[in-house]
């Protein structure tokens, strides 16, 4: 099945979560030094992911489309109210909201999600998205014990998004040629890779970056870079 990948990288989550959840009475300055390193790691993996880039001209002018729009839609705004919403109604003493916003964009923004997602529908293979589960549980593990219970809504954007990849890579090599797309998940990992940089600076308190604001970047980079190279 094409969302096979999908939802099995969501029970991932839901499994690493209760596991967290279990495993949340630790002593707080723990909990602290944990997220600190947490954001270290993301801020890594990031960097990683953004020197990928073969066209910095393509990731800048997503990024700028990307932050107009998403400020004029106000994402982040929308986001945080959904998380007080869901706060309301399980009456956690947690911050919902900073766990279920900080997690899905952790899920969601990555090379992992992009590339398992189109392999699924592509060529119907799922390891990439299998793998990415038990990672993404042993992350969902470490978040929910400083974050809280906030992160298991993160399954319902994970599993939509993949989902989505997943169902449009079915009919994909019928709008664009291999070499194209390959440049495509390039940049798109690049862009990705800043994303999840911020993420990681949000986490170490350094600066506060509106990261769901720039989200629509994701989806500008297939047309930046369509137009870039008509011009080159």
């Amino acid at each position: 099945m094409v969302l096979s990948g999908a939802i099995v990288n969501g029970v991932g989550i839901v499994v690493g979560t209760t596991l967290g959840l279990v495993l949340h009475k630790i002593p707080e300055k723990v909990k602290e030094t944990a997220m600190h390193g947490i954001g270290l790691a993301v801020i890594l993996i990031g960097l990683q992911m953004a020197i990928q880039s073969q066209s910095i001209i393509v990731v800048l002018v997503s990024l700028l489309l990307g932050a107009v729009v998403g400020e004029g839609l106000n994402i982040e705004g929308k986001i945080e109210r959904l998380g007080n919403w869901l706060e309301s109604k399980t009456k956690s003493e947690s911050n919902v909201s900073k766990g279920f916003m900080t997690s899905s964009l952790i899920f969601v923004i990555g090379a992992m999600s992009i590339v398992g997602a189109l392999d699924s529908g592509i060529r119907g293979d799922h390891s990439v998205l299998f793998t990415k589960s038990i990672l993404d549980g042993f992350v969902a593990l470490i978040l929910t014990t400083t974050l809280g219970i906030g992160v298991i809504f993160s399954v319902v954007p994970v599993v939509m998004y993949e989902g989505l990849i997943a169902l449009f890579a079915t009919q994909i090599d019928q709008f664009v040629s291999q070499s194209f797309l390959d440049m495509l998940i390039v940049e798109l990992t690049a862009t990705g890779g800043l994303l999840i940089l911020a993420i990681g600076l949000n986490l170490l308190n350094i600066i506060k970056i509106r990261v769901a604001n720039l989200l629509p970047s994701l989806l500008f980079v297939g047309f930046v870079l369509y137009g870039y190279l008509q011009f080159t």
